[in-house]
């Protein structure tokens, strides 16, 4: 039969539709697509766990139940953490007020002074009106956990999403593989072993990346005296998650506190320096040695991915986006037809020379 032949342009709309209906499926589907990425993630951690149960004789439904109940108690674990230590701010709501109150006399008193203009902030901030706004910040942390999940639903379908697919693991490879008859099915089951390999690289590297910064973050405010510098250290690991804009968003908030809860600029100085000398290891050695190549995304497409991750889904976009964006890569280069697209989300070779 002949084959059809479009012109450029009508494949190129055919792109832009394509992309336009991928984007509004992933806005609709919010509420159901996050939690089933977020359990195919975790999943694909717990995968070696039950692979090792299974050699020692354990039944597969044993070994995801254990797989599960262990990422449910880490993850919580972690999330009890970060509640507990917001709780705790509530006792420097004093230090806080009174130094709020003074900044804001201070450039209230400046605006009027050069710029004729009164800010209407003279006043400062009463205690209970900031008590109220940490307190309700401090009670807002699940609310973020919840809406970062899509909804409560969405926190009761992660852990069933991460049961089903460690079961029927073996039978979702299968279906990937009838894609591509092009090839034998043997070698696209291997390929994707080694894309499992590749996500799971990553994830656990960039996990190892996150507890090393933990302790270096939490080190260095405990050495100038920051209050709650687990906290603190703990965040800001957690956000260096997110390329380029996490290691900032790590920074702000312990830099903020220290100016308003400590004696002199010295502190909040010290802060940013420690911050960004500790980034500039991350940067240049930890991220490089142990989490390697694994996704080989070029700066520009991952910058622009997670503007839009950030968009369509929020936090959670920006988690997700880059593990995503490394498997469709490599499943971009299982076919001739879609290697271009492989090609434009891959590193630049000759950047590196």
């Amino acid at each position: 039969m002949n084959k059809i032949i479009l012109p450029g342009y009508l494949k190129t709309l055919a792109i832009l539709l394509l992309i336009i209906v991928i984007i509004f499926v992933l806005i609709i589907g919010r509420s159901l697509l996050i939690p089933l990425m977020l359990g195919g993630y975790i999943a694909m951690l717990m995968i070696p766990l039950c692979d090792w149960m299974e050699r020692k004789r354990a039944p597969r439904l044993l070994s995801a139940f254990l797989s599960l109940l262990l990422s449910i108690i880490i993850i919580g674990g972690i999330i009890t953490l970060v509640v507990v230590q917001v709780s705790n701010f509530s006792k420097d709501l004093e230090d806080v007020s009174e130094r709020m109150e003074n900044y804001l006399k201070d450039v209230d008193k400046f605006a009027t002074e050069n710029f004729d203009t009164d800010l209407g902030i003279s006043q400062g901030i009463s205690k209970n009106q900031l008590f109220e706004l940490i307190e309700s910040n401090s009670e807002s942390v699940s609310d973020f956990v919840l809406n970062t999940l899509g909804s409560l639903t969405g926190v009761i379908l992660v852990p069933v999403f991460i049961f089903f697919m460690l079961i029927y693991r073996d039978h979702l490879g299968a279906f990937v593989a009838r894609f591509f008859k092009e090839h034998k099915e043997e070698n696209i089951k291997v390929e994707i072993r080694e894309l499992r390999k590749v996500v799971q690289n990553y994830i656990i590297g960039v996990f190892k990346v996150m507890g090393i910064l933990a302790v270096l973050n939490t080190v260095a405010l405990l050495i100038i005296g920051v209050k709650h510098a687990l906290f603190f250290g703990l965040l800001a690991a957690l956000f260096n998650i997110i390329p380029y804009l996490g290691p900032f968003l790590g920074a702000i908030f312990p830099f903020i506190f220290a100016f308003l809860t400590m004696d002199g600029l010295i502190y909040p100085i010290a802060v940013v320096i420690s911050f960004t000398i500790i980034q500039l290891f991350e940067s240049n050695f930890l991220t490089p040695k142990i989490v390697g190549s694994n996704v080989n995304l070029n700066a520009l497409i991952t910058f622009v991915a997670l503007l839009v991750g950030g968009v369509i889904w929020g936090v959670a976009g920006m988690i997700l986006i880059i593990p995503t964006l490394a498997i469709l890569k490599r499943i971009f280069d299982l076919s001739e037809s879609t290697k271009p697209f492989s090609f434009l989300l891959g590193e630049d070779k000759d950047l590196k020379k």
